[in-house]
């Protein structure tokens, strides 16, 4: 299989000195395109420092890090903007949408960073909500919808452009169950057709529904299987 993200002794230390605190601790981590991955761990494990270094939104103290099979941790901060905007689909807790923006506006707000033009960035739009269901409600504002479909919304926006990981941290934390059965039903989905899907979690049943489990303790990975349970 192809690599896609490959971590080497990733280490994260904040307030070196007296009172420094590993996040990261020497972490390998391996994730081929076309998987799907639970990374679990209770608060303070180091499995938000994890996504932040997989997302481009933090630095390591040390060790490597390679997407694509190319070195990203001593680019500038544009080109790590770059890799953010055109390689990674973020999808947070919180939605992060626009309140002025309908959903279809929404969902066009990365695509007009990557310059795409209007007519190509409406028609990706659509095909996104109409992927998570809610292309009858592109015209309503985040107001205007439940917890859950403020969430498709934001799946919409992370994967209109079809970047090669989609990151969701978290993305049912604020949901109920029903809403959160059709969140994962979605990630599932986007994984069985071929989306490198990479999942935060604290919650061992959010986490069971990803082939492949990362459990990570004190900042370091303590567990990695398969979940032979998910095709």
């Amino acid at each position: 299989m192809e690599e896609l993200v490959k971590i080497r002794r990733i280490k994260k230390i904040y307030n070196p000195g007296e009172n420094e605190v590993h996040a990261l601790d020497g972490v390998d981590l391996t994730i081929n395109k076309g998987e799907m991955v639970a990374i679990i761990g209770h608060s303070g494990s180091g499995k938000s420092t994890l996504m932040n270094m997989i997302g481009c939104l933090d630095v390591p103290t040390s060790g490597e890090y390679y997407l694509h099979g190319k070195s990203v941790l001593n680019l500038s901060e544009n080109e790590l903007s770059d890799i953010r905007n055109q390689e990674i689909g973020f999808i947070f807790q919180g939605f992060n949408l626009v309140s002025n923006l309908d959903a279809i506006g929404n969902v066009e707000l990365p695509l007009i960073y990557r310059g795409v033009e209007k007519k190509k960035r409406r028609k990706l739009a659509l095909q996104a909500l109409e992927m998570v269901g809610l292309a009858e409600r592109r015209k309503h504002k985040p107001s205007e919808m439940s917890g859950g479909q403020q969430q498709r919304v934001a799946i919409a926006r992370a994967i209109a452009a079809r970047p090669p990981i989609i990151l969701a941290d978290e993305p049912t934390g604020n949901l109920d169950s029903k809403s959160t059965k059709e969140i994962m039903d979605i990630l599932v989905g986007l994984y069985r057709e071929g989306r490198t899907v990479i999942i935060i979690t604290h919650d061992d049943d959010i986490a069971e529904k990803a082939r492949r489990v990362v459990r990570i303790t004190d900042g370091k990975i303590d567990a990695d299987y398969i979940n032979e349970s998910v095709i």
